[in-house]
């Protein structure tokens, strides 16, 4: 199981919501990396300072994938079938597997995109 953060993720982190936190230490402490993709990255990144010191502090520990061609290609695919249009999520979805849980401030965008590729997530509102 891996966990995989939108940027809603990110930003609770920002305010140190204790259930998103405690979620990601634990997966740390299980020796598991939570993951990511460098859009979402760029969605909630402004400098690192003052609110942004926790994302600061989290990034290095994540796996955060390049949004590169291949994965923009399946995106657009997974877009396509489900007429919808933020690439974001979609690159994001496509980094889970069966079982993983998507931490989310927007369950209602990644829900229709999981199931149209055909994975079996939890995805947890944050």
């Amino acid at each position: 199981m891996s966990l995989v953060l939108d940027a809603g993720a990110f930003v609770a982190v920002e305010r140190a919501d204790r259930h998103t936190v405690a979620l990601i230490k634990q997966e740390l402490l299980a020796r598991r990396t939570p993951i990511t993709h460098g859009g979402i990255v760029g969605q909630v990144w402004r400098g690192g300072a003052g609110r942004q010191a926790n994302v600061a502090r989290l990034l290095p520990a994540l796996e955060i994938t390049p949004l590169d061609e291949a994965l923009g290609r399946r995106a657009g695919l997974l877009l396509g079938r489900t007429r919808t249009r933020d690439v974001i999520d979609a690159a994001l979805v496509l980094l889970a597997a069966d079982g993983d849980v998507l931490l989310t401030s927007d369950p209602a965008d990644l829900a229709p995109l999981a199931a149209a590729a055909g994975l079996h997530v939890d995805i947890v509102r944050v």
